[in-house]
């Protein structure tokens, strides 16, 4: 399951025990990404945060399906297998719920630069999301103004960037502690509602 000891939820008890109660999916499922924390139960609750923050919160504009296909991106990018295997199940499932072709979209992350069915504003983004992960230290005004010219704001910039950052974060706490999905179900997910006190249980 991973290169470092993991406490299961079934030897889960204190506080771990009450963390892993409100991430369990609906079928009761901790996924492979948060028991790895189990160590340190504190930053499975910042990871939890940071996540619910950029993926699965109301007051995000972009469609929750885009911001699904920019984590498989970026997971892709940098060789997680495991993150983008759970998120483009995930973008699969909400894609069909919105009533699009799912394999048509599948099928364009494929390639190295996505076309259609993505718009151009959403390419550019995928393209922001490329240039972000590969060359950090290349990103440019220019780059946020065309983004600006594609039609985002700069509060759906911020929220793209914020999805970037934060798969660069999970894809290295997945490969770098050799987490992988035995014994998961795939793109099950965690509690998604807005917590906008933080993920602070004592």
């Amino acid at each position: 399951m991973a290169f470092i000891k993991v406490v299961s939820p079934s030897q889960a008890s204190g506080r771990l025990g009450k963390i892993y109660k409100l991430v369990q999916s609906a079928d009761g499922q901790v996924d492979n990404v948060l028991q790895v924390h189990s160590l340190r139960p504190h930053t499975l609750e910042g990871h939890m945060a940071i996540y619910k923050a950029v993926l699965h919160h109301s007051r995000n504009l972009l469609p929750e399906w885009y911001l699904e296909a920019v984590g498989v991106t970026v997971s892709r990018l940098n060789g997680c297998n495991y993150c983008a295997r759970h998120h483009a199940t995930g973008m699969q499932r909400l894609l069909k719920a919105d009533s699009r072709d799912a394999k048509a979209y599948l099928a364009a992350l494929d390639e190295n630069f996505p076309g259609e069915p993505f718009t151009a504003r959403e390419q550019l983004g995928l393209a922001y999301a490329r240039k972000l992960t590969h060359v950090p230290g290349e990103i440019e005004a220019a780059d946020i103004d065309a983004l600006r010219e594609a039609g985002f704001d700069d509060g759906e910039i911020l929220e793209l960037n914020q999805v970037i950052a934060y798969f660069a974060y999970a894809n290295r706490t997945v490969s770098g502690l050799g987490v992988n999905t035995d014994g998961e179900v795939i793109g099950q997910s965690p509690p998604t509602g807005d917590d906008d006190s933080g993920w602070s249980h004592g």
